[in-house]
């Protein structure tokens, strides 16, 4: 007879949980208010979901005390795990995601952000982002994968347009063949160690000395395809640019921001003991990997007629840039990739806004694509603090200084020039001169081209600025300028986190 298995609730450590419960409890109140009254006016549901957002954060600042005093913390049968990636990168998932919120109270024909279902999913859908970081077991990063995964597909479809439908089929099937690639490289590790967490698979690889290297290669094949679509880099990119012009500009930022780091972190915690094992044929396709996307999706932009399909391979290309990031394996290399995210968040939402606010229900004769730089053209004129903001937010994403993102690319490549990769630095470098000419060439449109008046309307640009989007444009504008005053402070925390993590 098997004797009783004790477990008590202290051992459980049930508050590693509370972040990842606080959005689900959030979503499930938002459906029961609904059911119970329906056809609330939308405003109620963005207080609440703002809500339990500032809950959520003050959740995982409470974790960061912890573990900045105790270390890593374990909970519900160390399947949590709560360690400086995890923190670091739920502050920007929770931070990125009360930006966005508030870009729900537009203009009425933004229908999606009329229904309750949008807040709920959405915030169904942090939680799975947040369990996806806050764990080493590859069972839970599926599940949170999915449950984030499956609620985004649903998002994309709500905003309802033709190109949306499309957009959120192409996701699904690119999504669902990643998680297929992903669960079969976790089926190759776990015959090979006989665990799914990625800490003792590093340690029983180490102790066979890689003896199934072939093994070892095919699970690392099928999980490199599963993170490079879900980052989007060459050659499993093709889904990102329809995906973005589908969704609302607004979706397309955030999309842009916050399941990236998600899939970052867990990249980051499979191949660090990979990267220091020494398995050449992985430095090699890694390194592939973050030269051709860099290269080819600037190329890619170069060539774009619409601004935010533009913005798609840009966001591309910054992916690949951040990839170096896994590739040197270094602390310094790993908290330069969340500087670089951080700081990147606000530019790249705050761009993808400025599209929100042009956003147009039917397009004008001279235009061919809804955002198309034809709609930009003599904006200086027309709406010049919205061209000066614009152009502010291009001349980030370029790297000039002093802007946010300049020190981000700074630290990144000089975390590749510290540690021995001089060619990859000069390749970052280079890339970061070439992406300059898709930025400036709106700059240009913006401030030297006459204004394209529309024949039938007379209009020559839209703008549908509420309150709630100039301050979160005037939040993202404010960060783009000033984050030189907090680079060195905001490194140290970054680095603080990263450091006690043993990354």
């Amino acid at each position: 007879m098997l004797s009783p298995i004790n477990v008590s609730m202290e051992s459980l450590n049930l508050m590693t949980l509370a972040p990842m419960l606080i959005p689900v409890v959030g979503a499930l109140l938002i459906l029961v208010i609904d059911i119970v009254k329906g056809g609330l006016h939308k405003s109620l549901y963005v207080v609440l979901s703002l809500l339990f957002l500032a809950m959520d954060f003050a959740a995982v600042a409470d974790a960061s005390g912890i573990f900045m005093q105790d270390g890593t913390i374990l909970g519900v049968f160390d399947v949590m795990l709560v360690d400086g990636l995890a923190i670091l990168a739920q502050f920007i998932i929770v931070g990125a995601s009360m930006l966005f919120i508030p870009l729900a109270l537009t203009h009425k024909r933004f229908h999606e952000f009329s229904y309750p279902e949008f807040f709920a999913l959405f915030l169904f859908m942090i939680a799975g982002f947040q369990f996806m970081v806050a764990t080493d077991n590859l069972i839970l990063v599926f599940v949170g994968l999915e449950t984030s995964s499956l609620a985004l597909y649903t998002l994309i479809a709500m905003h309802n347009r033709e190109k949306s439908f499309e957009a959120a089929v192409k996701y699904f099937t690119m999504g669902a063949l990643a998680a297929g690639f992903f669960s079969f490289g976790a089926m190759v590790f776990y015959a090979l160690t006989g665990s799914v967490e990625i800490n003792k698979i590093a340690l029983v690889l180490a102790a066979n000395g890689y003896a199934d290297i072939g093994f070892v290669l095919v699970g690392v094949a099928f999980f490199l395809a599963a993170f490079g679509f879900k980052l989007s880099l060459v050659p499993f990119h093709t889904w990102a640019p329809d995906v973005y012009e589908g969704s609302s500009a607004a979706m397309a930022g955030y999309m842009s921001i916050v399941p990236k780091i998600a899939a970052f972190v867990v990249a980051m915690r499979f191949f660090e003991f990979l990267v220091h094992s020494d398995i050449v044929w992985l430095d090699i396709v890694l390194y592939a990997f973050v030269v051709i996307t860099m290269t080819a999706s600037n190329m890619w932009a170069l060539v774009q007629t619409d601004v935010k399909r533009m913005l798609a391979y840009s966001s591309i290309s910054h992916a690949g840039f951040v990839m170096a990031a896994i590739l040197i394996g270094t602390t310094q290399a790993n908290s330069a990739l969340f500087l670089y995210w951080i700081l990147f968040s606000f530019t790249n939402l705050g761009s993808f806004s400025m599209l929100w606010m042009s956003r147009q229900k039917h397009l004008a004769a001279h235009q061919s694509s809804d955002h198309s730089y034809d709609k930009f053209a003599g904006m200086i004129k027309t709406a010049p603090v919205a061209a000066l903001i614009m152009g502010l937010f291009m001349l980030s994403l370029a790297g000039v200084p002093p802007f946010a993102l300049f020190w981000g690319k700074l630290y990144m490549i000089s975390s590749a020039v510290t540690n021995g990769y001089t060619i990859l630095a000069l390749i970052m470098a280079l890339n970061s001169a070439i992406a300059g000419y898709y930025y400036l060439k709106l700059i240009v449109y913006m401030f030297m081209k006459e204004p394209v008046i529309d024949a039938k309307s007379g209009q020559v640009y839209v703008s549908n600025a509420t309150l709630a989007l100039k301050t979160i444009i005037g939040i993202a504008a404010i960060g783009t300028i000033f984050a030189f005053i907090a680079i060195n402070p905001l490194l140290e925390f970054v680095t603080a986190f990263v450091y006690h993590s043993g990354y």
